[in-house]
């Protein structure tokens, strides 16, 4: 049974789908996980694409030492120094440097010849490899590339230095056959592919994603790219917990293991769901509301005689508790700072206290505390007190079907003021915000409501995601509570505060510089 790595990219592609935008404390919160799941190597970000990347990828570094911490580069000495600076504080320091190879992008983006692109890419590892005691080297739509030159620059870079070859489906585009024919072709035609580990990066533009992973695992990759729930650029990436478990449940077939803590799925899965703000389909494999959910009678009848009959996979293995009833109002501090441990929460005493104040709140409003509950209000806790800028302490919302809405609110401002404003709207949601838009004295575009509950029941605690445009800056917030508008008050005002607290941090980085 052989060993392939798991080359974790969340932080860095799956950041960059379309309307996701994670502080720094959320980023760590991230890593954090993703080293407890047990992944081998995590893509902190783009240290040369901003000062905000530069400083989450360092302080990723820094505080990992279970996983090897990466950053991406490009083919230039500017992004390779400012990759080391950010990452030569981690455990084993790597860097990921990339070059186009296909035809269509040597042309029209790199507008380079072959012999350029190759010249170029031998440069930059050697480079790296001066620093770096791992260098990865990825080709950019290799799988739109020509097989024989692929051979060719793959022999030069693992002999300036590459100790990964990396062969990115980087649009989508292949099929499981044709890159399983890709990887058994150059590892019969490079003569020192021996000296390098392959690596595939697949996306999902056409819902092949994981099955060219896999693929390209049978055909003896050696390390595969992956997100939490396959999120990414586009339709997304291959998704990290499909893969793993698939290699799990069918290890006669593929003969390939993974280091992962399974029962650390469901965990990550969500935490990356909460602060992304991207919801998991109720269908989704492995890691869906409805993965081990049975309809049929006929099903329902063959899972209680025997569970294996209908389900391959057991809640257990992916870390899905079948018991979320856990903590109820009468519980003491003690039997709730147990449940964090359990839950795998390593917390400061302050942040237990804040945390434990808000469960009692809740718990008061709330029959039954759930494990999700607890994680929500964990969650809230490590990451929005990071970000505050502006408090909303009250609301009030008239509202009635022949009235016209009207939200008054009071908030905190960094000097401790309290600001009062009402406004109305042509419903509750959007007389709160007219009047949080009044309050801020700037021009705020919602481009995105979604509300959802922490699990069922009427008194579930309700989470409210937005993406804003705020003084010309893209910011997307999230708000938890047992109030539906109240939540949607705390994700508009977490979105306004990311960006104050963005513009603030970039100011003082700018500082330093000049310094």
């Amino acid at each position: 049974m052989r060993k392939v790595n798991v080359f974790d990219t969340t932080l860095r592609d799956g950041e960059q789908s379309a309307g996701v935008n994670l502080n720094f404390e959320e980023k760590m919160e991230i890593a954090l996980q993703l080293e407890r799941l047990g992944v081998d190597i995590i893509e902190a970000g783009f240290p040369a694409s901003s000062p905000g990347d530069f400083r989450s990828v360092k302080a990723i570094a820094d505080m990992v030492k279970g996983s090897s911490v990466t950053g991406l580069s490009r083919s230039v000495q500017s992004d390779i120094d400012t990759s080391w600076e950010a990452l030569k504080g981690g455990a084993e320091p790597r860097i990921h440097v990339f070059l186009a190879t296909s035809p269509i992008h040597m042309k029209h983006k790199l507008r380079k010849t072959p012999d350029e692109v190759v010249e170029t890419a031998v440069a930059s590892v050697k480079y790296a490899a001066k620093f770096f005691p791992h260098v990865q080297w990825s080709a950019e739509d290799a799988c739109r590339s020509d097989i024989d030159f692929l051979a060719r620059i793959i022999e030069q870079v693992i002999d300036a230095g590459a100790s990964v070859i990396n062969l990115p489906d980087t649009v989508g585009y292949i099929t499981p056959k044709e890159i399983g024919h890709m990887f058994n072709y150059l590892r019969e035609h490079v003569p020192n592919i021996h000296k390098a580990a392959l690596s595939c990066h697949c996306h999902d533009d056409l819902g092949m994603a994981v099955a060219n992973s896999l693929a390209a695992i049978e055909a003896g990759a050696d390390q595969v790219e992956c997100t939490i729930n396959g999120i990414g650029e586009r339709a997304g990436n291959a998704s990290l917990e499909e893969i793993a478990v698939a290699l799990r449940i069918r290890n006669d077939f593929y003969q390939a293991e993974t280091g992962l803590k399974l029962n650390e799925i469901k965990r990550t899965s969500t935490l990356v769901s909460k602060l992304t703000g991207m919801v998991v389909p109720s269908n989704k494999a492995v890691v869906g509301a409805n993965a081990f959910a049975h309809e049929s009678g006929i099903h329902q009848d063959g899972v209680l005689k025997e569970k294996t009959t209908y389900e391959i996979i057991t809640p257990e293995l992916v870390g899905v508790s079948s018991n979320r009833m856990v903590l109820g109002k009468h519980s003491g501090r003690h039997a709730f700072k147990d449940k964090l441990n359990e839950l795998g929460y390593t917390a400061t005493e302050e942040e237990i206290n804040k945390v434990f104040k808000a469960f009692k709140d809740l718990a008061d409003k709330k029959k039954e505390i759930t494990e999700d509950d607890i994680f929500a209000l964990m969650t809230e806790e490590r990451v929005g007190s990071a970000v505050a800028y502006y408090e909303v302490e009250n609301i009030q919302v008239n509202y009635g079907t022949t009235n016209i809405p009207t939200a008054t609110i009071t908030l905190k401002t960094p000097e401790g003021e309290s600001l009062q404003e009402a406004a109305t709207g042509s419903g509750s949601v959007e007389a709160i915000y007219n009047t949080l838009e009044r309050m801020i004295d700037s021009t705020v575009t919602l481009q995105d409501y979604r509300i959802q509950s922490v699990n069922g029941g009427r008194d579930a605690l309700a989470e409210v995601y937005v993406k804003i445009n705020f003084d010309g800056v893209e910011s997307s917030g999230r708000g938890t509570a047992h109030d539906v508008l109240e939540a949607s008050a705390k994700a508009y005002i977490d979105a306004i505060n990311r960006v104050l607290n963005r513009k603030l941090k970039d100011q003082a980085l700018a500082k330093q510089v000049k310094v």
